[in-house]
This record gives structure tokens, sequence and C-alpha cells, in this order.
């Protein structure tokens, strides 16, 4: 082989390498927000970004707060730019103690202005303003949040076991997923389900409780919706869950695959059989 054609054959792998660089889709860069009240973060956030990144094309990085509280002193309060450069927001604080308005319309900016959201667990139970309980009107000041949320919901009954449905079995993210029993979990009460919001999975739960004053223990039945979508501002996709208190849980492959395609759906990368989309699989899998 002459020199001239070993030259063109290189010349012809280079550029041939350069257009399959070129097609190749960028991982999805998720921001994670972990810390606050009630949960262990520090253990949490770890298994969140390892199961998302081993499951879709995703580098997860990750704002953590070890303070306890209810207002957990994270930097980016007051910085309605936060999120630049990121394609989705992965909120996983329960921060129930902050309530003012600016902060909260500054977490939200980057929403508002069409970066996805994934809200986890506690994340239900944060930024609110006046009492919960009572159901809010939207558009209101104190329905800045579950405005975005797509749900109102306000506390929680004993840890049991919730036998979660999907109800809606050909969307995208549950489609193909089968119905679980989780270990004790807290179950999320839904104060007000808005109009925007689709149901994905129902979870029923029976706990016991026991009457402080007569010693008596009764059974008490809920149903309420544990998974769902909301548009946003007309744009916004987000993607919720209130499912994930326990360690145990969270690690859950299953848990994992619904968080994960959650996300994908959030950024548009999730196929109609709920697959993600060519190069958004593990590791870029197409």
């Amino acid at each position: 082989m002459n020199r001239f054609l070993c030259i063109c054959i290189l010349v012809a792998v280079q550029a041939c390498s350069s257009v399959f660089a070129a097609d190749a889709p960028k991982s999805l860069k998720a921001l994670l927000i972990a810390g606050g009240c009630c949960h262990d973060y520090k253990t949490q956030k770890d298994i969140l970004k390892k199961g998302i990144e081993e499951r879709a094309n995703v580098v997860v990085d990750i704002v953590y707060s070890e303070d306890k509280s209810v207002k957990p002193p994270f930097p980016f309060y007051g910085k309605p730019d936060y999120a630049t450069g990121y394609d989705v927001i992965i909120h996983d604080e329960c921060a129930a103690g902050i309530a003012d308005p600016a902060v909260i319309e500054g977490v939200l900016k980057p929403h508002r202005d069409g970066i996805p959201g994934v809200n986890l667990h506690c994340a239900m139970h944060c930024y609110r303003i006046g009492n919960p309980n009572e159901a809010t009107t939207p558009g209101s000041q104190r329905a800045l949040w579950f405005d975005y949320l797509g749900l109102q919901s306000s506390g929680h009954g004993p840890q049991a076991p919730i036998a979660i449905s999907f109800v809606d079995q050909n969307h995208p993210i549950v489609r193909g997923l089968a119905d679980w029993v989780t270990i004790n979990e807290e179950h999320y009460n839904n104060i007000k389900v808005l109009d925007n919001a689709h149901a994905l999975a129902m979870g029923k739960q029976i706990a016991k409780q026991k009457n402080k004053s007569t010693g008596e223990v009764t059974e008490k039945e809920t149903n309420w919706v544990v998974a769902w979508t909301n548009t946003y501002n007309g744009k916004t996709r987000v993607f919720s869950t209130t499912i994930g208190h326990n360690n145990i849980t969270v690690a859950d492959a299953r848990y994992l695959d619904l968080v994960t395609r959650g996300l994908l759906w959030a950024c548009d990368k999730l196929d109609a059989n709920g697959k993600p989309k060519a190069g958004y699989g593990p590791a870029g899998a197409k």
C-alpha cells in the first residue's frame, strides 16, 4: 500500500469519526437539589445520582445542604439564574419553612422559562405560603409552588406499605412497568389535584392509628395520587412522585426506573414505548 493511499484512508477515517462525534447526543445535564429536614439526603443523593446515570445518558450534579431544618440555606436562593446550563432540575429538598414569595419565585424562574422539573417526595411539601391544608386558588401567591407541581399536598399519616397501581399504562413513563407494594412508606395526601396534572399512579395504604385518649387502634385506608405529570406555565414538562422516604425505597430498581423515565420524559427524550430515545440510554446506548 503506497503512502498516498494510506493518507487517503487516514483522512477518511478521521472524517467519519468527526461525523459520528458530531451526531452523538450530548449527555443531559441534571441538577439534583437535596437536603433539609427529615430524610437521609446524604445517602439518598448518591443513590439517585448513581441510579439515574446507570439508566440514562445523564450527568447529575448535586447541590446538597447538610442542614436538617425546614429552612436549609441553599446557596441558590435569591439567584434565579441558578440553573443556567442545565437541562433539568431534580427537586429532592425538604424546605417546608421557606415561605418568602421572592425566594420561591427565584426557585421557580428556570421552570417558568422552560427548564423541566422532577420532584421527589418532600419536594411536594416545600415552599408553602400560609396553611397548606387549605386548598389554594391557582394563580394566587399561595399557589406558587403547587401550580408548578400540579398537585397540593400537606402531610402524611404513619408509615405503612403502599400498593402502587399504574392507572395510565399507555403513558411512556409507566408503559410496561408492573404494580408493586412498597416497604413502610409515607403516603402523602392530595388536598387538590390541579386541572393540568395527569395521574400516572395511585397509591393505596392501610395504616393503623391509635387514639391517644382511648388507646383504641383503628385502621384507615387512603387512596391518593402518587405519581403524575404536569404542564407548567403552558410549556414546561414536570414529573413528580410522592414516593421515596426511606433509603430502601429510593434504592429500589423499580423506583429508580420510574424516576429516570420521568426525567427523560420531562426532557422529551423518552419514546412512546417508554424507551430512551437514541443516544439517551445507558452510556448513550442506542
